[in-house]
């Protein structure tokens, strides 16, 4: 018997699915990284993400005039979207963002199509998800992709007008992450179509959790073919199907609605029972029958890696802005509350993972706007820049405490709050996610030799022992090669390689090199331990998934800092860059050991502790005083604060610009309230009950001119509206007559 042979025993076949997953897209970053040396000089290669001047005008122009007309506090309070809105959208083909010129589209680049999208979040994560859905996975997609030539010469023009509003629909009962045991059917058969009999599909599908479903004039269907009466002359389980079926065809049932979180985006299921379609209505026509989901899987990046990633930065961005400025203008105890080092920590926090966020939205974007489809990146942006955004808005949530929990249109950070589950839950569930895609994808792919040695092992042609052999021979000399490396540099780690310039960076190039050689080794011991069981070792597998995405999180903060900070502004860039890349790389540092901790083989355990002289961790803490520094840097007004909140765009007399308004003027006023403060603890100022109060006693006592006092009475002013909240009569009407806000509105 073949050494072939007792693997194909033990190791289990990849399905048709499966398959099809690994064999869509391209490997990038991620590959280097698995295979322990991370490739730099294709990293600071990548092309800079810039906004064209076609893309900047769109931003300046109906992207700012939507923020204006958006109140979400009243779409929240409502049933629909308002009209005016969507049509707003359709005028200006915010639907078209991915769609050719050449068929009326705009075409913008990934990484404006993700600036746009979390711009809109900021302000309304229901208006956002329903600019999302058509520039993400779904007919305009695979149109552009798969369509035939009549197909998208229809349908492109009508959905970037917005005549057609499109949705797609994969999700039923009884499957959600397991695409592939969806019930619905289509059985080839012959029917009627315009007065004609013709060959086509009877189609019996039950679907839910589909955006834009309600609205929909065009339903995208995702369904398994069966050839029952062998009318194609082929097999009969034919597999996943794509098509595309106007709301207008006979038998659709559209309309109804969920209710997902009370955001008020419109998400709802579509029914049909023994639908007959024409095969011109299969996306691609009838050659594509079967190729559904290798269709669907190729083109999830702009989901994964676009869309689902930039409501996550919009969240941190929000969190980040809101929690920074109310840290710098509420007071307690005679302190601004960002004095606290309770705060600071929360804030810094906040602060160096807003960064983060927008680092890896820039790489991925710009990897998207290469032409690439790299699956394993775009899971991993999909899974932690959602979770991060969460855990970002959880700690802003307890800076802003009361202001944060009282809704209305001054609270900055609620909708966002409410909303951020459903970003974690969609387009595959971040458990699912970080359990079984971004390793289980990434060590088929980025591993060089293995996927071939699989399907050698599962071969059936004659020479399989032979390819499988050569492939074995190959792949145990990459394991020596790692393990090597890996001991190497757990020795002398300063034998690794740093090809950047800057000092403050090198430390982190060379700890992203110790980890990854690390990765390389851990992950060639677990396939050889545990073989086919490494694909149920969920916690052991996701843990060295976890290393590869903060690497690649690492190397996505160093490329932002050495390429879109300017020189002047690195001072002010350089706590949120350490913050930022220390925490990645104790995140990868942590898994590791976890992943040793764990493992259950004790003498492999411990052989890769020796191998890699893994006994302590060794990187770079985040300390107090990184903690205290970026603190007070993220309360401070500063150019590159503002490049990694820029997202956020207050309009005038919305939440964020309220908050902006009394942090700008505090900023303005800060010599005065330190003369105003030194003057109260000579007692040469009498303090007031209220702040106002202190201000007419120091004016008395010409401590301040008149023009001093207008300038701070103007920012107490802002302050108290900045730190009130919306207050509703018994019946939850808005009060906007209330005292305070009449006061303001005078003063101004």
């Amino acid at each position: 018997m073949s050494l072939r042979t007792q693997f194909r025993k033990v190791l289990p076949s990849i399905s048709i699915t499966e398959q099809e997953a690994l064999d869509a897209g391209d490997v990038w970053l991620e590959g280097s990284i698995y295979q322990g040396k991370p490739d730099f000089s294709a990293l600071r290669a990548v092309p800079e993400a810039t906004l064209s001047a076609e893309e900047q005008a769109f931003i300046d122009g109906p992207v700012k005039e939507l923020m204006a007309m958006i109140d979400d506090s009243v779409i929240q309070n409502s049933k629909h979207l308002p009209e005016h809105i969507l049509d707003f959208l359709k005028k200006e083909r915010f639907f078209s963002l991915i769609i050719p010129k050449s068929y009326g589209g705009r075409e913008f680049s990934p990484y404006a199509n993700s600036t746009i999208v979390g711009t809109i979040a900021t302000k309304s994560s229901a208006v956002a998800v329903t600019v999302m859905v058509p520039n993400s996975l779904g007919p305009g997609e695979l149109l552009m992709h798969y369509g035939t030539e009549e197909q998208r010469a229809h349908y492109l023009p009508r959905l970037a007008n917005g005549t057609d509003i499109p949705c797609f629909a994969l999700t039923s009962p009884e499957a959600g992450s397991d695409a592939g045991g969806i019930p619905d059917q289509g059985i080839v058969t012959k029917g009627t179509h315009n007065g004609e009999e013709v060959l086509g599909l009877e189609i019996t599908w039950d679907k839910r959790y589909i955006t834009l479903a309600p609205i929909a004039t065009v339903l995208g269907l995702a369904f398994k073919v069966f050839d029952p009466e062998g009318l194609l002359g082929g097999k009969e389980e034919l597999g996943i199907t794509c098509a595309l079926i106007p709301k207008s065809h006979p038998g659709v049932e559209l309309g109804n609605r969920h209710d997902p979180m009370g955001i008020r985006f419109y998400n709802g299921t579509t029914r049909g029972n023994k639908v007959f379609i024409p095969m011109e209505y299969i996306i691609g026509g009838q050659k594509n029958i079967g190729r559904g989901w290798q269709m669907l899987v190729s083109c999830l990046g702009a989901g994964r890696g676009i869309s689902l990633p930039a409501l996550g930065v919009s969240t941190s961005q929000v969190a980040l802005k809101s929690a920074s400025e109310y840290a710098a203008v509420r007071e307690q105890f005679g302190l601004s509350i960002g004095q606290f080092e309770g705060i600071q920590e929360k804030l810094a926090d906040i602060a160096g993972k807003t960064y983060l966020q927008e680092s890896m939205r820039v790489l991925t974007t710009e990897g998207l706007g290469m032409g690439l489809k790299p699956s394993v990146v775009t899971a991993i942006a999909k899974y932690h820049m959602t979770e991060i955004g969460r855990d970002v808005l959880d700690s802003a949530m307890d800076i802003l405490a009361g202001k944060a929990i009282q809704n209305g249109p001054q609270n900055t950070l609620a909708s966002g709050y409410v909303a951020q589950p459903i970003a974690i839950t969609v387009e595959g569930a971040n458990i699912l996610t970080r359990n079984l895609m971004i390793f289980g994808q990434g060590v088929m792919r980025c591993h060089p030799h293995l996927q071939e040695m699989v399907e050698a092992i599962h071969s059936e042609e004659a020479d399989a022992d032979k390819k499988f052999n050569k492939k074995f021979r190959q792949t145990v000399g990459y394991g020596i090669s790692n393990g090597l490396r890996a001991f190497g540099l757990g020795l002398m780690p300063f034998m690794a390689g740093s090809q950047s310039s800057l000092s403050e960076v090198k430390p982190y190039e060379k700890a992203v090199m110790q980890l990854s050689s690390r990765l390389a080794l851990f992950a060639d011991f677990s396939l050889l331990v545990l073989g086919g069981k490494l694909k149920q070792a969920e916690m052991l597998s996701a843990r060295l998934g976890d290393v590869m995405s903060y690497l690649y999180a690492a190397m996505a903060s160093i490329k932002y800092y050495e390429q879109k900070v300017s020189e002047s502004e690195r001072a002010q860039a350089a706590p949120y860059f350490h913050y930022a890349t220390r925490w990645a790389l104790q995140n990868a540092e942590n898994a590791l050991h976890k992943f040793l901790d764990n493992f259950p083989a004790s003498f492999a355990r411990k052989f890769l502790r020796v191998a890699t002289l893994q006994f302590s961790h060794r990187m770079a803490k985040i300390d107090d005083n990184l903690i205290r520094e970026l603190a007070a840097a993220a309360q401070q007004d500063t150019a590159f604060k503002s490049q990694i909140t820029k997202l956020v765009k207050p309009t005038a007399g919305d939440g964020h610009d309220i908050n902006e308004q009394a942090y700008k003027a505090k900023m303005a006023c800060l010599d005065l309230l330190k003369v105003l403060k030194k003057s109260l603890r000579s007692k040469q100022v009498k303090p007031g009950v209220r702040f106002a109060d202190t201000l007419d006693n120091a004016l008395a006592a010409n401590v301040i001119t008149s023009e001093q006092y207008a300038k701070l009475i103007d920012y107490n002013k802002k302050r108290e509206k900045a730190i009130r909240v919306d207050e509703f009569d018994f019946d939850l009407n808005l009060i906007d007559d209330c005292p305070l806000n009449a006061e303001i509105q005078q003063a101004s």
